[in-house]
């Protein structure tokens, strides 16, 4: 994990690596710890799920929570989360930095100079939690992103190989799979429930010290961070550090509610900031990954910033508060609903919005389609508007992963493909409605490129993602024909898939 010693230093915690205006346009696509008088070890011990009471306020010096019951009850699932990387080709210099184009190049290795060779393939560790006693588990999706196999290991020591049902990069969420029954699962809580000052500990395998716990308290809700337009974070001052990524966030009630994902640092290691993705949102990516192998998201075409106090005074507002619209998309669903530059969107289905940085993911919450109400201040007065918000498309769309849970042919194409938007069809002048955005297995070996347009699988038309799935399972032998348009010019190009 990189770490930035100037500028925001946001870092995902990876074991092995250390590693305001927000444009929706955009694609807009835990409870407080008990107090009792009574003695907090022995509240603690109670039937589970355990509540773990607290010190009264008029005795809060003469007690500490005691998390020692909730880690018995909920700890066993917490598992740690090995991966081994991709392998980086690497060429080996010639004498004195000579390139490995160089002419000379041949002369030194006939006498004995190493040829290009493979690294190693990198390793690291992270955290996750089970969700189901079937074997569904949440982790982090950069924790697994670059994995070319993933070890799940329990406390008991039983380890299993776990396949990547699907991540998310927009909320750092991941899926995992392991093949077993009646495991020990988290119970999950309300993130919205959450207080600043509130108790909180954190479960997971800090630079691979496996399951490690630590504590702190909620120290913000709410935060928007950079590059993060979906997850509101949770704030923390639990000590969390390369390798808890993944991990989950416990409330005194032993709940679930968050994922930990992000630290502050300037060193790498834990400097009193952490963030948790809130376990509402990753509840949302898990669903859409296992039922439908994608997440979608909705957008209503707009730009926003943060109202400021100077804002809100010019605009007569009582005092800073919502999202401050400062474009809106030509023809978009933001447009077509009425909504102006210098609207100030205050409420979406009745959720206030305090920041700016709240509407991105409450509008990609949404249906694609559905009827979104929005309380707009405009011109000293409350407007109510309806707005439609459309799916937001993404850059690609995984059509194979080779650690998908089903083991079907299209789990084998290794394709990265998107819509084709009507401006790049009248560019190239194609009929095809499918391009390519990268490759990678198969697809690649076979000469895929980039860039390259999809018109049809084994002779038959595909116009979407879902058809290109269908047209690669109905293939009846080990090779896919691909017909794709390149430089003006149809080739067929046969993709190996056994």
């Amino acid at each position: 994990m990189l770490v930035r010693q100037n500028r925001a230093p946001f870092n995902r915690a990876r074991a092995t690596v250390v590693s305001a205006a927000t444009l929706l346009g955009i694609a807009l696509a835990g409870c407080n710890g008990s107090f009792a008088d009574n003695n907090p070890t022995q509240a603690a011990a109670s039937s589970p799920p355990p509540a773990i009471a607290t010190a009264s306020p008029r005795n809060v010096a003469a007690a500490l929570p005691d998390f020692a019951s909730l880690v018995d009850h909920y700890g066993p699932a917490v598992v740690n989360v090995a991966v081994v990387g991709k392998q980086q080709p690497v060429s080996n210099e010639g004498p004195g930095g000579m390139s490995p184009n160089d002419p000379f190049q041949d002369f030194f290795r006939r006498f004995g100079q190493p040829m290009p060779r493979n690294q190693q393939p990198a390793r690291g560790e992270g955290s996750g939690f089970i969700v189901s006693a079937d074997g569904y588990i949440l982790t982090n999706a950069h924790v697994v992103a670059d994995a070319d196999e993933v070890t799940v290991k329990t406390t008991d020591r039983r380890e299993y190989t776990a396949k990547v049902v699907g991540f998310d990069e927009a909320t750092d969420v991941a899926v995992l799979k392991i093949d077993a029954k009646n495991l020990p699962t988290v119970k999950i809580g309300d993130p919205a429930k959450l207080r600043p000052g509130e108790w909180v500990i954190a479960i997971g395998s800090p630079f691979g010290f496996e399951n490690s716990v630590t504590a702190g308290i909620v120290s913000a809700t709410s935060r928007s961070m950079p590059g993060s337009n979906y997850a509101p974070f949770i704030q923390t001052d639990v000590a969390v550090n390369p390798g808890n990524s993944g991990g989950p966030l416990f409330n005194m009630q032993g709940e679930v509610v968050g994922i930990n994902s992000q630290i502050y640092s300037r060193s790498g290691g834990y400097m009193g900031l952490s963030f948790a993705i809130p376990i509402d949102v990753a509840s949302n990516v898990q669903q859409q990954l296992v039922s439908n192998g994608k997440v979608t998201r909705s957008r209503i075409g707009v730009s926003i910033q943060d109202v400021n106090a100077q804002l809100a005074e010019s605009f007569g507002l009582d005092r800073p508060k919502g999202a401050l619209v400062g474009m809106v998309e030509e023809n978009g669903p933001g447009a077509k609903a009425g909504i102006k530059a210098g609207d100030v969107i205050l409420k979406v289905d009745g959720t206030d919005i305090e920041q700016s940085s709240q509407l991105p993911g409450l509008i990609a919450s949404k249906k694609p389609g559905s009827t979104v109400n929005l309380d707009v201040w405009r011109e000293g007065g409350i407007k109510h508007i309806s707005a439609k918000p459309v799916e937001i498309v993404d850059k690609g769309t995984k059509v194979a992963n080779r650690d998908a849970v089903e083991s079907d042919e299209t789990a084998k194409l290794g394709l990265v493909v998107r819509p084709l938007q009507k401006q790049e069809k009248a560019q190239v002048d194609t009929q095809g409605e499918l391009v390519v955005e990268d490759s990678d297995g198969p697809a690649a070996a076979a000469g895929v490129q980039r860039g390259d347009i999809i018109l049809g699988v084994n002779g038959r038309p595909v116009k979407s993602v879902d058809e290109l799935k269908v047209a690669a399972r109905k293939t009846k032998g080990k090779i896919v024909a691909l017909l794709i348009e390149r430089d003006s010019a149809q080739i067929f190009v046969p993709v190996r898939i056994g």
